[in-house]
This record gives structure tokens, sequence and C-alpha cells, in this order.
């Protein structure tokens, strides 16, 4: 049965956003659940010391804090390292990066500054070109790149030769990415791999460690939240009652992902309070699972509750992704999708 509307329940298949590249740059600030973020607010756990260090050096990376201790009148003055231009955070999920890295964001007093994930700076060139977005974003003060994508070597290579003009224009540049949670090895090689793929680059940057444990499962179990079918509807229904909710079939908001460019996904789900997704199945096409991983980051950017029948969400992916090349990218979206289920109102 077709829901109408004007009940507040719309579909995100009926929807085709167009976005320009000026809308785009405009765009690029901190999502809404750090508009407000600060230092201060950021909740340093004390059994992981890199937490609280990552983020005094970050102070003084954006113009505050306390700078090092010099040497007395009768001792010689430590010599500092040069500051650099760029700051790396490498850690696992949920240990604070993407509001240390709007910290820093908030706190540069500066008249020309950018926070963005990877995609949509990479989807701003593809938007208006690479030179007119190197023209666009030359001489800002700061550019913040979230989730910085190691796995596309041509996306890669394009944000390189761009950071590269940025920075020889006085650009300051701060950056994170994940690594697996609870990958003790494979974690700790997260900022080698950055330096590495950004090799032209890898000079610019002091990277901080930051370890810990996920914020977003510290509260919650590790899955996500299934409703049965009645649980489903009263949940959109009530959804809507007071703003919008999306009611789509799961495979069909898939399809739908194909034919829209990821960076329109947040125009997609613009206005919503709720997403609904009936009957979730598993994802065993590497294209469509990517999509659906953009697709959540906007979801999570703008702090939207999901409401989901059908599989877990955190069984979304199969098997095979979770061991494949694209594992960082699925579990950061597990991770998301059980928060954003967890986050649904409770009646």
């Amino acid at each position: 049965m077709t829901q109408q509307t004007s009940t507040g329940i719309v579909h995100l298949i009926d929807r085709t956003p167009a976005v320009t590249g000026t809308e785009m740059l405009a765009s690029l600030v901190p999502p809404p659940q750090f508009e407000d973020a600060t230092f201060e607010s950021y909740r340093a756990d004390p059994s992981y010391p890199s937490q609280e260090e990552a983020k005094a050096k970050l102070q003084r990376f954006a113009g505050q804090g306390e700078p090092p201790k010099r040497g007395g009148f009768f001792r010689r003055a430590r010599k500092e390292t040069p500051a650099k231009p760029g700051v790396y955070l490498d850690g696992g999920f949920g240990v604070g990066k993407t509001h240390l890295l709007a910290s820093v964001y908030h706190a540069l007093p500066a008249r020309r500054k950018y926070f963005g994930s990877f995609i949509e700076y990479t989807a701003l060139v593809g938007a208006l070109g690479y030179k007119n977005t190197v023209d666009l974003l030359r001489g800002a003060d700061l550019l913040c790149i979230d989730e910085f994508e190691l796995d596309d070597p041509g996306d890669t290579m394009v944000m390189t030769r761009l950071l590269g003009e940025l920075v020889t224009s006085g650009t300051k540049l701060a950056a994170t990415s994940n690594t697996p949670p609870n990958a003790l090895g494979e974690g700790r090689f997260a900022a080698q791999d950055f330096l590495r793929e950004i090799h032209a680059m890898s000079d610019s940057f002091q990277t901080l460690r930051i370890d810990g444990v996920d914020y977003r499962q510290r509260a919650i179990d590790g899955h996500a939240v299934v409703l049965d079918d009645a649980s489903y509807t009263h949940a959109v229904d009530a959804a809507s009652t007071t703003g919008t909710a999306s009611d789509d079939e799961f495979s069909a908001v898939i399809r739908h992902l194909a034919q829209v460019h990821p960076s329109r996904y947040l125009r997609l789900i613009d206005g919503l309070d709720l997403i609904g997704l009936r009957d979730v199945r598993v994802l065993t096409d590497q294209s469509e699972a990517l999509r659906f991983v953009a697709f959540v980051d906007r979801a999570y950017d703008a702090q939207i509750p999901i409401a989901a029948t059908g599989i877990g969400l955190d069984a979304v992916f199969a098997d095979e992704m979770l061991a494949g090349g694209y594992r960082k990218k699925y579990l950061r979206a597990v991770s998301r999708l059980n928060a954003l289920t967890h986050s649904l109102p409770t009646a």
C-alpha cells in the first residue's frame, strides 16, 4: 500500500535530489552533532592517556593551550621541531577523532575554513573539475578531512595533489581515518598506510595516535535493533505525526542509491526525522555495499534514527566483504548502524 506524503511519510525512492557545486562548497561544515564541539566538551577516557595527549597537541595546532616548555635560565632550551602544516589523527572507531577534528575547526580563528568527509571533497572535484576546485579552496586557512579513504588509488592521488597545492598557499590541514576495532596488529599500521598512500605529502603531516574503546559501544550491546512489523509501523507513524519519516523496502532503496550520486545522499535524507527500512537483507554485491556505506555515513552525520525489519543491520555485509579490502569501511558502517538503530525514540 502506498503511503501518502501528506501524512508526514515520504519514500526515499521518490526523491531525485540535485545539488550544485556552490551548494556543496557551502555545506563543508561540521555535521550537526559536532556543530558545537569544543576541546572542553571532549571526554577523554583516562584509561587511554593518548586521548588527552592528542587533545593538548591539537589545541596548540589550533592556536590554543600552553606552548611546550622551554629551558630555564641556566639550561639550554630544547630545540623544538618545526610545526607541520598538517595533523593526522590515527585511531579506531568511536574514540572521538571527529569530535577533536571539529574542535580544531571551531577553535582556529579563520576567515575561510572547510570541514568535510573525504567523499565530499572528491565529489566536489567531480562536480566542479579539479582546477575550479583548487581555485575555490586556494587561500583557505584550514581544511579538515574526515574519514580519509585509503582504498581508492585514483581518489587518493587526486586528494594528495589537491592538498599539496593548498599547503603551498598556506592552508593548514587536519585529517582522520579509521582503523578496525579490536585489531591490534592491523590498526597499528594505519598511520603508515596513510603516509605511504599520500607519500608526496607525508612530510607535511604530524601523526597523532589515539587509542580507546568505541564510545558508541560503551552504552549499547554489539547488535543493531531489529523491529517486528507492528513495532516498525508504530515507530514510523509516531515520527510522522510530529515530523517526517521515510518508509521504504530495503532492496528498493539499494537500487535507488545506484541512480543517485553519493554527493547527493545528504540531500536525499534532508528533512527526515526517521529512516524506515523494511526487510533488510544481506548485501553481497560490492558496489551496492559501498553505496550503502556512503548512505549510512550521511545518515550518521545528520543523526537520523533508523527503524528496520528483517536481518539486523549489523549483519548487512556478507562475511567475505568483512574479510576483504574494504573491511574498514564496513566495520565503521556497522558501528554507526548500531548507534542509529539504538537512537530510536522510546514509546
